[in-house]
């Protein structure tokens, strides 16, 4: 025991470093970013950039373009259109500022008619109110101004002082002049060199990324860096397609609607909505407020309302999942706090650049197993698997939510794939617990009866092919993860012999746990479902001293729950005892957690062994088939000897 407890603690007191160095390293990494934002903004830039490019440089060199000139060429196509992009902004802001006093008048006149409606009734007597309180705030204290002593020089004026300042030379006025635009023409150069570098070179940067990540595993390597570039490049030259096509339709129904600078508005809009969420917001600001500006009436601001709710559901809600999917691959959390984090940091630049950063993370973490916890927490899929999902919430007492999931399962999926990727691997997780003395034994009872009820809200489903489509995220997960199993075969009744035709010929046994009663619950209901008759006998009926009151009328066929492999020498009992007791039927061993046949292939007694709920199914609606019958006489004689499933 003491031993334990030191190797309990020796584990504690490790995991407690490991914690406080990547806690460390963490932090230290966060500082460099935010020290050197001067450095990696521009490569940050410069590599988004060529994700973008790089496309461009391939089709030219599919077209055998040289990649000396095919670099050159797009580099500067980009950073022409880039420039040009500018000085069109350049322009209309100047026109706007010139334009501006013009539509003073307006403004006045709209002040106006809003305040006449600010002095009418209760908004009136509000605003007295406060006017009235800020007066008296402001008063001043009459025993202070006793007190204050005066004196001539108190009263006496201060003699007006006024400085001023020699004219700039003409040296002075162009470093004035040239001053703000040194640090923006530094960062615009760094990212041209990187891109052009990163261009020309970026089979060898594949290589060397490669050799950091290692080598002895080639092929997850490669993998990671294929997945990275593909899924950024799409992303981004995705996004780049669709803002400005988002860009150009908002500049055009400005235009029409007849706001002032439409063209600087589209550009706008294009450009932040690359600002997840609150881009569309913070570009729609400035269009309206010169709707109000321009209109006499209010039918522009309606109208430019109208454009731009309509503009940015289509975009966002029909054609970007048609171009891309239903997202980046991130968390909607995830979005805003890496907007908030990248702001924090690089400024507004980390504001535009946070969701493909934030992409390149989760992409490393989908394929590093280092960096899995980026995976982990931004990316958009479920952070646990189905049966841990069902699992939790068996522990939760919340079988609500485990049927909501299940119905949303079976709209693509069979009853029995349910039952065989989620439930049944969820009780695997229970027992795991359990063996573990993780899960007490009061709790297996109460996980028990939320199965019970799972199987009671399921029983009006059919085990049949499905052809609907999920629309959940969790769920559409768990239907990628999981194989369909094969097909169950239904049983038509009528042809059956009289064993196999009675209400319930098979019995389900729970080997000695409450969660080996709730698997053979299952299996029960979808023997039910495919047309043979079964029923559950607990563990309690089973022991030694209470089997023999058990009921076997008409029991052809018995199914043996095992969750605990390691019980060998507990199923060799009962299945002696079930033998002892029924010495005619049938006998199938179902392993629940075993990964293969193999694993648990010994001479129990039993006439089959299976580890699965759809290879379980099937064997005891083959046994029931007439053309059988002699080869299940076949196997009567021979009682111990064991039979697998393929």
């Amino acid at each position: 025991m003491a031993t334990k407890r030191f190797e309990r603690e020796e584990l504690f007191s490790k995991s407690r470093a490991s914690g406080v160095s990547t806690t460390l390293t963490i932090a230290l990494v966060i500082l460099g970013l935010y020290v050197g934002r001067e450095v990696f903004v521009p490569i940050a830039l410069a590599i988004l950039l060529s994700f973008v490019l790089t496309p461009p440089v391939e089709r030219l060199e599919a077209w055998r373009i040289p990649r000396k000139l095919a670099v050159p060429v797009v580099v500067a196509t980009a950073f022409l259109a880039i420039f040009g992009l500018g000085s069109l902004i350049a322009s209309q802001i100047t026109q706007l500022a010139n334009d501006l006093p013009g539509y003073q008048q307006t403004m006045q006149t709209k002040i106006s008619s809003l305040r006449g409606i600010a002095t009418v009734g209760p908004l009136k007597r509000a605003a007295s109110v406060l006017e009235d309180l800020g007066n008296e705030l402001n008063k001043p204290n009459k025993s202070e101004e006793l007190l204050r002593p005066t004196s001539p020089a108190d009263q006496t004026k201060p003699i007006p002082v006024e400085i001023r300042t020699p004219p700039p030379t003409a040296l002075e006025s162009v470093a004035s002049l040239i001053t703000p635009l040194l640090h923006p023409l530094a960062t615009v150069g760094v990212v041209v060199i990187f891109v052009v570098f990163i261009l020309f070179q970026r089979e060898d940067l594949r290589n060397r990324m490669i050799k950091l990540a290692g080598t002895h595993d080639l092929q997850a390597t490669t993998s990671a860096i294929n997945d990275a570039t593909h899924r950024l490049s799409r992303l981004f030259l995705s996004q780049v397609g669709l803002n400005v096509s988002f860009g150009i339709g908002i500049g055009l129904g400005l235009s029409l609607i007849g706001v002032p600078s439409a063209i600087l508005w589209g550009i706008l809009a294009g450009i932040m909505r690359f600002v997840p969420y609150i881009g569309t917001f913070v570009a729609a600001f400035f269009p309206l407020t010169l709707a109000v500006a321009v209109d006499p009436g209010w039918s522009m601001l309606a109208w430019t309302v109208g454009l731009i709710v309509f503009s940015g559901i289509l975009t966002g809600q029909v054609i970007e999942p048609m171009l891309f999917g239903q997202s980046s691959g991130l968390s909607p959390v995830a979005i805003i706090i890496s907007a908030t984090f990248w702001t924090a940091l690089w400024g507004p630049v980390g504001l535009v650049l946070a969701t493909p950063m934030t992409v390149c993370l989760v992409v490393l973490g989908h394929h590093v197993d280092s960096m899995r916890f980026f995976d982990i927490l931004l990316g958009d899929r479920p952070a646990l698997s189905p049966p841990e999902i069902f699992y939790q919430r068996m522990l939760a007492d919340d079988p609500a939510e485990a049927v909501e999931k299940a119905e949303q399962y079976l709209k693509e999926r069979t009853l029995s794939d349910y039952y065989d990727n989620v439930a049944l691997p969820a009780l695997k997780l229970a027992q795991s617990d359990y063996k573990r003395e993780r899960l007490p034994l009061s709790r297996l009872a109460d996980i028990r009866d939320h199965i019970a009820d799972l199987i009671e809200d399921l029983s009006d489903e059919q085990d049949d092919e499905r052809s609907g489509k999920v629309d959940d995220l969790e769920t559409e997960a768990a239907i990628q993860t999981s194989p369909p199993m094969p097909r169950i075969p239904f049983l038509i009744r009528e042809g059956l012999t009289e064993k196999w035709s009675g209400e319930q010929p098979v019995l389900c046994v729970a080997e000695r746990t409450d969660l080996d009663e709730a698997a053979a619950r299952i299996l029960a209901q979808i023997l039910s479902k495919h047309g043979l008759g079964a029923r559950v006998a607990t563990k309690e009926e089973t022991t030694s001293t209470e089997i023999f009151r058990l009921t076997t009328d008409g029991v052809a066929l018995i199914c043996l729950s095992v969750l605990d492999t390691d019980s060998r020498v507990t199923v060799r009992n009962l299945v002696r005892r079930l033998r002892r007791k029924v010495p005619l039927a049938q006998l199938l061993v179902c392993f629940w957690m075993a990964d293969s046949v193999d694993q648990v292939a010994e001479n129990f007694g039993a006439d089959m062994i299976v580890t699965n709920l759809s290879d379980a199914a099937s064997y005891c609606l083959d046994l029931a088939q007439p053309n059988n019958e002699a080869h299940k006489s076949d196997s009567m004689s021979d009682p111990v000897t064991l039979r697998v499933a393929e």
